[in-house]
């Protein structure tokens, strides 16, 4: 089972963007593009540096929310 991203306000999905993935509100940045760069070590700072429009702020978000929802599991 996925995270329900509907009520995280850093994300959004529009069917007609990206072929209807979830991104970093207001860009065409998909949020997988987030966990890829840091499962292949990069940090927060380098994926904001490395994908301009999206903010510290909205990955903290992000994160923050992935960790509530994986709490909400156990």
């Amino acid at each position: 089972m996925g995270t329900d991203w509907e009520s995280c306000p850093a994300v959004e999905r529009k069917p007609e963007r990206v072929s209807g993935a979830w991104v970093f509100t207001g860009t065409r940045i998909p949020l997988v593009a987030l966990y890829e760069n840091l499962a292949d070590g990069a940090t927060i700072d380098d994926f904001v540096e490395w994908f301009p429009g999206v903010n510290r702020e909205q990955v903290r978000v992000v994160l923050e929310f992935e960790t509530q929802a994986c709490r909400s599991i156990v």
